[in-house]
């Protein structure tokens, strides 16, 4: 029987990244990355990447440390001045959860490992239409990083990134997740709290709502839970 091709498989362990490494599972042997860069519930998230690798049986994870993003701050995720702010799923302004070029950052390191281990595929849990507004979840984005991946890889490398939930809105990820049996009980998403979800911030209001449409429950523990 032939070996599976490798993939990078970035995993925040959130559920976008959780159905994202499902769906990269059906074809590839998965190396799993996860970005610790001074978020407030970086420890909480390390944990979820880890259950999720587990699961999974990942050939190899690797852990990066992006903490330069927290020094460099401007976002209610890495500095603790800034408030998270309550969530407002109308607007269509950048929330101050933005991390500043946060994909360019890990889709850097990715880079690096698919070209060191000789995959040709990156996989990412970005979503578009039903996100925060963030610039860097856009195909357009990842087209124009694929062409700078080209240009700055050495000769004969040609590695693709791909976006298989990009156009799903959060109740859509919801139901495959579910169809899929990804263990979605063992993600966090929030942004504010690691011990009980706060069921305010944007994260937690895009799930809540997600869970709602779908018509399911969501089994991780909630501080307030709010109705989107």
């Amino acid at each position: 029987m032939r070996s599976r091709e490798k993939a990078v498989v970035l995993v925040s362990g959130g559920m976008d990244s959780a159905l994202t490494a499902a769906i990269a599972f059906e074809k590839h042997e998965l190396l799993l990355l996860h970005a610790n860069y001074g978020q407030r519930t970086e420890k909480r998230e390390l944990r979820a990447f880890r259950d999720i690798a587990k699961h999974y049986k990942a050939g190899k994870t690797l852990v990066v440390d992006l903490s330069h993003l927290k020094a460099i701050g401007a976002s209610s995720l890495t500095d603790r001045s800034i408030e998270v702010t309550k969530a407002d799923l109308k607007t269509k302004s950048v929330p101050s959860s933005y991390v500043p070029f946060r994909n360019a950052n890990l889709l850097a390191s990715a880079v690096s490992w698919a070209e060191a281990e000789g995959a040709a595929k990156i996989y990412i849990g970005a979503v578009e239409e039903d996100s925060s507004g963030y610039p860097d979840c856009r195909r357009s984005f990842f087209d124009a990083y694929e062409r700078m991946i080209k240009l700055g890889t050495k000769k004969g490398t040609n590695i693709r990134i791909i976006t298989p939930i990009i156009g799903l809105s959060k109740r859509d990820i919801v139901r495959r997740s579910l169809q899929m049996k990804v263990p979605l009980q063992l993600t966090w998403s929030c942004y504010k709290s690691s011990a009980r979800a706060c069921g305010e911030c944007d994260s937690c209001a895009l799930r809540l709502r997600g869970f709602r449409l779908a018509g399911e429950k969501d089994k991780i523990p909630y501080a307030k839970m709010n109705v989107y």
